[in-house]
């Protein structure tokens, strides 16, 4: 068996956000930070380039801080 692997970068392996071509300042959307979050800076475009699941990780992150203050005020009322 012959593996014939051509990675034509140096710093293919390491985190997206310190690669040269990624690095120039620009805005990234939703799905390209959580892709970044998930993967643990590895791959930015993990989610794809829609922005639904983007949008729901966010939603659903501020669902649950919403909730937890909700239910932290709710039972120090009760103590």
């Amino acid at each position: 068996m012959k593996a014939n692997f051509d990675y034509p970068k140096k710093d293919l392996i390491g985190p997206v956000v310190f690669r040269p071509d990624f690095n120039n300042f620009e805005t990234i959307n939703v799905n390209q930070a959580w892709s970044l979050f998930f993967t643990a800076d590895q791959d930015d475009k993990r989610l794809g380039q829609e922005t639904e699941f983007g949008r729901f990780f966010t939603n659903l992150l501020i669902a649950t801080g919403v909730t937890g203050i909700m239910w932290a005020i709710y039972f120090s009322q009760l103590g």
